[in-house]
């Protein structure tokens, strides 16, 4: 049974559309096909914080689920090292 944690998330927007795009290479992570969009709301609509909401929402939302993810597998694997440690010891 694999969770949903184990499973590597997809990267879906290519380097070439983020390159395209002038994402900075520290925004180039898996929500980077929903920041290119809002970006580009944001261009078109002078950065007026109420013209672009649903994209900043979808985008934020992503940003938090990978969050979550990566604390998830980190306690995994902190408890398999802590596991690993208590049966070296017995």
């Amino acid at each position: 049974m694999t969770s949903k944690d184990d499973e590597k998330p997809v990267m879906i927007a290519t380097q070439k559309e983020m390159e395209e795009a002038h994402l900075p290479l520290e925004w180039r992570d898996f929500c980077a096909h929903l920041l290119i969009p809002l970006n580009k709301c944001r261009n078109k609509n002078n950065y007026l914080p109420w013209k672009c909401e649903n994209e900043r929402h979808v985008y934020e939302k992503c940003q938090y689920d990978d969050y979550l993810r990566r604390m998830r597998l980190a306690e995994k694997r902190k408890k398999e090292e802590e596991q690993k440690k208590q049966s070296n010891n017995v």
